[in-house]
């Protein structure tokens, strides 16, 4: 933080004067309502290098900071706490540096330390629906925070292009699809695809029906459902390189991507490179050999390879089956270690995935910590909660998922219909009106999802998620708009710095939650929680609102003050858009 990087070194120099003596460091603490003061001094750890009297260890330190400084023009000390009062100077001061910097609280990224956060990393066989949505919007707003905290950021994403759970969608195509394209129905590629994943369900649980009341229990009619048996063989036939299976695999699967990349467009986020499980599940082999030598892993009498946790408190896990063939976990080692080499300025990654993966994630990291490599100590699990809705769960073989296509169209209409009662809109075009409805919706899609802690559980309602009150996005993109409407009356020159003699307590508060902004970027950074930046943008716009509730603009007594508060009205809508860029929100500059 600004002020207390200032603060510290003068007291710094204050313990050094007084007392000849090093402080290794000041510790601070926000001032308590009830004193007077805007940053407190913790005096009680000094006692290590200074001995004395804490309360008259504070008062010479404070009666410094007086004498010296012109940042502090006051203060008081209880017990131990010496409480600062920073004078309007040093806001000013403040402010005018932020003004000048192009992309305030933003590090210019180290090219040589490079960070990888992977997300989205769908299956092909059906549309992307409303966990997904969670999924990449926290993915690629962590991505933009840890780019903006200074690192260089790879977004990738693994697709699961291949399986039983493909093979179903093929074989329900092939028989019930009658040659239909996305072209010819006018579906997208995924829904098409995910319509037959569907239909297999329906039939399979026909077959089983079928074969129960043949007098089959329940576990043996669904193994032995023939569609399942006919599935399971394209799956061994795929995995043979048959032509025919081959390339009707390739055609829906190349109808499915044409379909997510429509959704990613739709929905604002990007990849910088693509993985795909049809060419990293033979990864990891070799590398499960170099364990067994180094004797990281152990082999069993059957001939399958596990490695034993037991001693970290987890417990034995399979990283090769007895007749050779890979796992999950062993294509994740592989295709890990793969990125690295297709990367080599990768120190760390970030895998975003549900909280149902926890344990496979620890398993997966101390697994390759064991292997030596050195990027290890620097892998996160991004795990999330489930996202529900007051319907209910969603099911994706029933068809009862929310696809996420129709919940951003729907955003979209549910922005609409708020938008025309309170008559936010009046005067626009038709198409004026429908870009700002889909900026709206889709920024309290995103708000909502993103101002909740990754870890917890969200109950999404979309309504609430459009209302213009409370800590929604439409409210956070009402005030910027409203900020912009302030400048576009502006007829007087506002680029030069000015000074007040002294500032409205209101104008003090919004500098102050201005500086706190690079901080702010660089707890979300270390936490990987969009979260903290959601919720300091909703601060500084009540705080921002409140400023506007009660101090004049344009009806200031001077000219000087009237510039300063547009200047500083024109900060806070930048930084609104700055910050809600990093959840990827866009921001209309008339609501």
């Amino acid at each position: 933080m600004i002020l207390q990087e200032t603060i510290s070194v003068h007291v710094k120099a204050a313990i050094k004067e007084l007392y000849n003596a090093e402080l290794p460091s000041v510790e601070f603490q926000t001032t308590r309502k009830e004193f007077e003061g805007d940053v407190t001094v913790v005096v009680f750890p000094m006692l290590r290098v200074v001995k004395g009297n804490p309360v008259q260890i504070g008062d010479a330190i404070g009666r410094y900071l007086v004498d010296r400084v012109e940042e502090v023009s006051a203060f008081n000390v209880v017990k131990g706490f010496l409480n600062l009062v920073i004078s309007d100077v040093f806001y000013q001061n403040t402010f005018k540096q932020i003004r000048a910097v192009e992309q305030f609280g933003f590090v210019s990224p180290d090219e040589k330390d490079a960070v990888m956060v992977e997300y989205s990393s769908p299956n092909t066989n059906k549309p992307l629906h409303l966990g997904h949505i969670r999924n990449n919007l926290l993915g690629y707003a962590v991505a933009e925070i840890i780019k903006a905290s200074g690192k260089k950021v790879y977004k990738t994403q693994i697709i699961n292009d291949r399986g039983i759970h493909i093979c179903k969608s093929m074989l329900a195509w092939q028989r019930f699809g009658n040659g239909e394209t996305p072209e010819s129905t006018g579906l997208k590629g995924d829904k098409l695809v995910g319509n037959y994943y569907v239909k297999f369900d329906q039939e399979y649980k026909k077959e089983i029906n079928e074969l129960i009341e043949s007098g089959k229990t329940e576990e043996e009619a669904k193994k032995e459902a023939p569609l399942l048996i006919e599935a399971q063989a394209m799956l061994r036939k795929w995995e043979a390189g048959d032509e025919e299976i081959v390339s009707l695999w390739k055609k829906m699967n190349g109808w499915v991507y044409d379909g997510f990349e429509k959704t990613y467009t739709a929905l604002g986020v990007d990849f910088d490179s693509y993985y795909y499980e049809s060419n990293t599940y033979l990864l990891g082999k070799d590398n499960i050999e170099e364990g067994l030598a180094k004797g990281i892993f152990y082999k069993k009498e059957d001939g399958s390879v596990w490695c034993d946790l037991t001693d970290e408190g987890l417990d034995e896990k399979l990283v090769l089956r007895s007749d050779g063939t890979a796992v999950y976990m062993t294509q994740d080692i592989g295709t890990a270690i793969q990125r690295v080499k297709d990367n080599p300025d990768v120190g760390g990654m970030i895998y975003t995935v549900g909280n149902e993966q926890d344990y496979h994630f620890k398993v997966l990291f101390l697994i390759l910590k064991k292997l030596g490599y050195t990027w290890a100590e620097h892998l996160f699990h991004l795990s999330y909660g489930m996202v529900d809705l007051p319907s209910g769960k969603m099911k994706s073989r029933e068809g009862t998922v929310v696809d996420a296509d129709d919940l951003i169209v729907e955003m979209a209409a549910t922005a609409k219909s708020i938008s025309k009662e309170l008559g936010k809109l009046d005067g626009y075009s038709e198409e004026e009106k429908e870009k700002v409805y889909n900026i709206i919706g889709l920024g309290a899609l995103k708000y909502y999802i993103l101002k909740v802690d990754p870890k917890k559980r969200i109950l999404f309602n979309p309504e609430e998620s459009v209302d213009f009150q409370g800590n929604t996005g439409p409210f956070i993109q009402y005030t910027y708009a409203r900020i912009q409407a302030i400048l576009r009356k502006v007829d007087f020159d506002i680029t030069d710095d000015v000074v007040l003699t002294q500032l409205h307590e209101k104008e003090r508060e919004l500098v102050k939650h201005l500086m706190l902004y690079p901080e702010i970027i660089q707890n979300a950074a270390i936490d990987k929680s969009p979260a903290i930046i959601a919720n300091y943008t909703y601060d500084l716009v009540k705080a921002y609102n409140s400023f506007f509730q009660n101090v004049s603009i344009f009806g200031a007594d001077t000219e000087t003050e009237k510039i300063f508060r547009v200047q500083l009205s024109k900060v806070v809508g930048e930084t609104i858009k700055s910050a809600l860029g990093l959840l990827g929100i866009q921001v209309p500059n008339r609501m």
